[in-house]
């Protein structure tokens, strides 16, 4: 896939699909801001902090813009992590984790 480095993330502009997961504990982000699990966020390995991107559950078809502030998700195949808010809002929360098409908006 066409992604920078975790280490040097670049301005790609790139979708893709995956497995998503969501977070709930920490207390900062990547970015050095607070982490809050009720702000629409997301961690992905290599798009710049402060890209928006459209989480997509392809079995239920809603989605969510979540803004990218942290790094991760590091457990192999998967492609972003959420905060619990969009999470809630994708309907994932109690199955943990959800099959989803990335978007980058912004």
């Amino acid at each position: 896939m066409p992604f920078a480095s975790r280490k040097n993330a670049g301005d790609v502009k790139t979708a893709s699909h995956g497995v998503a997961s969501f977070y709930t504990e920490g207390t900062k982000t990547a970015s050095g801001e607070k982490f809050n699990t009720m702000e629409m966020t997301a961690a992905h390995p290599t798009l710049p902090f402060g890209t928006k991107l459209r989480v997509t559950d392809v079995g239920s078809g809603k989605s969510v813009t979540v803004r990218v502030n942290d790094r991760g998700p590091y457990i192999q195949g998967r492609v972003v992590d959420v905060s619990y808010s969009a999470a809630n809002a994708l309907g994932m929360v109690g199955k943990g984790v959800a099959n989803v098409k990335l978007d980058v908006v912004e």
